[in-house]
């Protein structure tokens, strides 16, 4: 289990009961302001922690809903648009408008972490936004997977999200040529 700081100040009482801990081998330090339990955490873990109301979006959900297996440079995170750029270099800030931005949000479980991800509806809606921002092959990948599970999605979901969006004639009529 990770903890800030300030956790770690209430269970160990001051800085120099954290530093005691430390030695002692049962706290470890992840990274500034984050420590551990484990001695090893994984990044998603720590990625969560840190960006508790952010939400993963485009490559890494696209990776996470298994709709492709190129596993992304960094973790594509959506945030409120009037909300602190991110300076962490493991993370891709995507600006959302806050009438969106939590629009689709999930919350599923992967590596053991539950994290917050768009589903597959909302995901597809940002991969016809996002189209000419992405490699040519990798969104015929995304857009050829999602035909074999449309099936699977909520098809009404999908179009009452796309009517939320700029653009909603655009991306209602990309969705009807290029998936259903």
């Amino acid at each position: 289990m990770l903890r800030s700081y300030n956790e770690c100040i209430e269970k160990y009482n001051n800085d120099y009961g954290i530093k005691k801990a430390i030695s002692d081998g049962k706290l470890f330090k992840i990274e500034k302001g984050i420590y551990s339990e484990d001695k090893f955490v994984p990044e998603l873990q720590i990625i969560k922690h840190k960006y508790r109301n952010a939400i993963i979006t485009l490559n890494s959900a696209f990776y996470y809903h298994s709709l492709t297996d190129a596993i992304p440079e960094f973790y594509y995170l959506a945030t409120d648009r009037a909300g602190s750029k991110i300076r962490d270099k493991r993370v891709k800030q995507i600006f959302e408008m806050k009438k969106l931005l939590k629009i689709g949000m999930v919350e599923i479980e992967r590596q053991g972490i539950l994290i917050n991800i768009y589903d597959k509806e909302r995901m597809l809606i940002e991969l016809i936004r996002n189209k000419h921002k992405l490699p040519y092959d990798y969104y015929k990948e995304i857009i050829g997977n999602y035909r074999n599970i449309v099936f699977e999605l909520d098809i009404e979901r999908i179009q009452e999200y796309a009517m939320m969006f700029p653009k909603s004639g655009l991306i209602t009529e990309t969705l009807f040529m290029e998936v259903f």
